[in-house]
């Protein structure tokens, strides 16, 4: 093969390309190995770990200009890496509007207690016909639009702090779960629990809220969002029905360890990468719907609201 400027071969040259794409390939398929212990490194490489693949599309153009041979080959790890991880979770996803036999829609929403169209916004989630919609930051002025404009649809919901469960179904047992992190000392209420009588049969339905993460010079900040995924985590473990769905603003994705308290014992949402914030241009999916002995697909993400988060829906399928 014909050599560059410097003689060397389309087999020779590249080689450091070739190992950023091997140091790719290891990022995906070992980021769990990635230390938190400093500026919650292993976490914030998890937050955005579906965004290495445009670094590999770089590598592979930077590898085509250069025409190098062992740099593309040294690709197919990383490939192969992200096509395992996520290749699955870029197909078209149905509209989660069909009910199966043992299948519930569910949307979640952070609303945002800035939002100045509480009554588009409700509208907007009833049009996705759930039978269960969750929302966090419900500020006080704009409760009562969203209960006057969910109520006809809706006539069953919850309410404890920021946080809120509309539903086509009974509701009982409703009751606030402390999520609290112990650094915060002002009224903070962001998670409820609530039995939801299915004609499929009982589910505990958690809604939540936990701490926004930070990026700071120390690193990725985000101890009070892991603290209360574990109280939250904790709360799930000891629920005594069979089959939970959790739905809530987690401020993380399923990637991330600091949720693994939760993650590692729920099934969560499949089938599209989903991403809900910011609304403007969504880099991750920290809206979440998980479940335990059910199943969670057909996850999507619905049209822009008022707010600065997008809705995700999702079918749970129960059993």
């Amino acid at each position: 093969m014909k050599g560059d400027t410097q003689g060397r071969s389309a087999w020779v040259r590249g080689r450091v390309l070739a190992g950023l794409a091997v140091l790719t390939a290891g990022l995906l398929a070992f980021h769990r190995a990635v230390p938190n212990s400093v500026g919650h490194l292993g976490s914030l490489l998890e937050a955005f770990l579906p965004w290495l693949g445009l670094v590999v599309v770089a590598l592979f153009v930077l590898a085509l200009l250069r025409r190098s041979v062992i740099a593309l080959a040294a690709l197919l790890l990383p490939v192969a890496a992200w096509t395992y991880l996520f290749g699955g979770l870029i197909t078209p996803v149905a509209e989660p509007g069909t009910h199966g036999t043992h299948g519930l829609v569910v949307v979640q929403h952070n609303v945002s207690d800035e939002n100045t169209d509480p009554a588009g916004t409700a509208r907007a989630l009833a049009g996705a016909r759930p039978d269960l919609v969750a929302m966090e930051e419900l500020a006080p002025g704009a409760l009562p639009v969203y209960e006057k404009t969910l109520a006809s649809r809706y006539p069953y919901h919850a309410i404890r702090g920021t946080v809120g469960l509309w539903s086509k179904h009974p509701l009982t047992g409703v009751r606030l779960v402390d999520i609290k992190p112990s650094g915060i000392v002002e009224e903070w209420s962001r998670g409820l629990r609530a039995e939801v009588h299915t004609p499929h049969g009982e589910i505990a339905a958690y809604v939540a809220h936990l701490p926004s993460v930070r990026f700071r010079p120390s690193g990725f900040a985000s101890s009070w969002r892991d603290e209360s995924a574990r109280l939250l985590a904790k709360a799930v473990t000891a629920e005594k029905l069979k089959s939970v769905i959790v739905l809530g603003d987690l401020n993380g994705t399923v990637d991330d360890r600091g949720l693994a308290p939760l993650t590692s014992q729920l099934n969560v949402a499949e089938g599209s990468l989903a991403f809900t914030f910011p609304a403007a241009f969504p880099l991750a999916r920290i809206d979440q719907v998980m479940a335990r002995s059910a199943t969670v697909s057909h996850v999507r993400t619905l049209p822009a609201t008022g707010s600065d988060h997008l809705p995700v829906g999702a079918q749970v399928t129960l059993g």
